[in-house]
């Protein structure tokens, strides 16, 4: 594996962890419809790049030294 990747831009960790929250949502009484995890795991994958994207932008503008 030569290509690295942020743990926010894999479908993996976030399939693992709608696996993990989907029956604790169970619990407290909101169900996911079927064949909505990868999908879902689809789109929070986009929207955590989206995230880290912003806040690497952030971080760099407001730095206080200078990138050499």
């Amino acid at each position: 594996m030569d290509n690295m990747k942020s743990w926010y831009q894999s479908k993996t960790v976030w399939g693992a962890l709608i696996a993990v929250l989907a029956p604790l949502l169970h619990v407290v009484g909101l169900n996911l419809p079927t064949g909505i995890e990868e999908e879902l795991a689809e789109g929070l994958v986009t929207v955590a790049g989206g995230v880290g994207g912003l806040v690497a932008l952030y971080g760099r503008l407001s730095a206080n030294s200078i990138i050499r």
